[in-house]
C-alpha cells in the first residue's frame, strides 16, 4: 500500500513536469483507486476487528462475574454443608449419649426387677408358711394358742393374733398387725394399713361402712376376723 502512494505521487510529479504519459496517468490513477480501496477494506476490518475486541471484552467480564457467581455459591454451599454436617454431628453424639443413658438405665430396672422377682418369690413362699402355720394352729386341739416354739423365728415381733374362737382362726383386727393382715388374710399392705389405721371397730361391718376395704375383700375375710376386746 505504501508503494501504491509513491507510485501516485510519482505520476503526479510527473505529470506536472509534463514528462508523464496519458496511459502511464492513468495507470497511476487506477493504482491510486485501489489504494484507496485498499485502505477502506482495511479501515473495515480494523473497525470489525476492534467490534469483536469490544465482544470479547464483554464476554469476558460476563465470565468473570458468572465465575465469581459460581465461586461465591459454591463457598456458600460449602459453608452451609460445614454447618451442617457439625448440627448432624452434635445430633448424633446426643442421641448416642442418650442411648447410653438408657441402656444404662434398662440394666438397672432389670437389675431391680430381678430383685423384686426374688423377694417377690421368698415372700410367697414366707405366705405358704404362714398359711400353713395358721392352718395348723386351727386345728389345734381345744383352740388353744400354740407354743412359741411354733412361731418363726423371722416373723415380726408383734402382738399375736387372738385365739382362734370355735374351731377357727379368727383375727382380732383391733390388735392384731398390718403385717398379720397381710400375711394371713392375704390382704394387700394398703388395705391393711388402713385397717390399722381406723382402728378401734366395734362391729365387723364398719370395714365396708368405713370404705377401709372394698365389699368383696370384706366378704372373702369377714369369717376369719373377729373384734372382741
Amino acid at each position: 500500500m505504501r508503494r501504491q502512494w509513491i507510485a501516485v505521487m510519482i505520476a503526479g510529479a510527473m505529470l506536472t513536469a509534463g514528462c508523464v504519459s496519458t496511459k502511464k496517468y492513468e495507470e497511476a490513477l487506477s493504482d491510486a483507486e485501489n489504494a484507496k480501496m485498499e485502505l477502506e477494506k482495511t479501515r473495515q476490518q480494523k473497525t470489525a476487528m476492534e467490534q469483536q475486541v469490544r465482544t470479547l471484552k464483554e464476554l469476558n467480564l460476563k465470565f468473570g462475574n458468572e465465575a465469581q457467581a459460581a465461586r461465591d455459591e459454591l463457598q456458600r454451599i460449602e459453608h452451609g454443608r460445614d454447618k451442617e454436617r457439625g448440627t448432624i454431628e452434635a445430633r448424633t453424639k446426643e442421641l448416642e449419649d442418650k442411648v447410653k443413658a438408657l441402656s444404662a438405665q434398662n440394666r438397672n430396672v432389670r437389675q431391680e426387677f430381678e430383685d423384686v422377682k426374688r423377694h417377690n418369690e421368698t415372700l410367697k413362699s414366707l405366705v405358704a408358711r404362714y398359711q400353713k402355720e395358721l392352718k395348723d394352729r386351727s386345728h389345734a386341739a381345744g383352740g388353744m394358742t400354740p407354743p412359741a416354739a411354733l412361731t418363726p423365728s423371722h416373723a415380726p415381733s408383734v402382738p399375736a393374733p387372738s385365739a382362734p374362737a370355735a374351731g377357727s382362726a379368727a383375727m382380732n383386727i383391733n390388735k392384731v398387725s398390718a403385717s398379720d393382715l397381710v400375711l394371713f388374710l392375704g390382704l394387700k399392705k394398703d388395705e391393711a394399713d388402713r385397717i390399722v389405721s381406723n382402728r378401734p371397730y366395734k362391729v365387723k361391718g364398719e370395714l365396708v361402712a368405713k370404705n377401709v376395704v372394698p365389699k368383696e375383700t370384706f366378704d372373702m375375710i369377714k369369717d376369719r376376723i373377729s373384734v372382741s376386746p
